[in-house]
């Protein structure tokens, strides 16, 4: 079952408490997405840290052919 932006933001601002997490559908099927995850912590992480620590944060929602998370392209940067 696809999963609804407010379910992907809630994922990531668990780790993210501060973030400013913008979430889009791409393709209108919520299968698609991208996010924008803005935050301070990134300040000391170069960009492959910053997108691998996002998608630690998905607990595991887009691993495998099974995740409930198709596609999330992911933008991160630091304020």
């Amino acid at each position: 079952m696809p999963m609804e932006a407010h379910d992907i933001e809630a994922l990531i601002r668990e780790g993210f408490p501060d973030a400013k997490i913008t979430i889009t559908d791409l393709a209108g099927d919520g299968n698609h997405w991208a996010a924008e995850v803005v935050d301070e912590s990134f300040k000391t992480m170069n960009r492959v840290q910053q997108q691998r620590a996002v998608y630690a944060s998905l607990k595991g929602k887009m691993d495998g052919s099974n995740g409930e998370l198709h596609a999330l392209a992911l933008t991160t940067k630091a304020p």
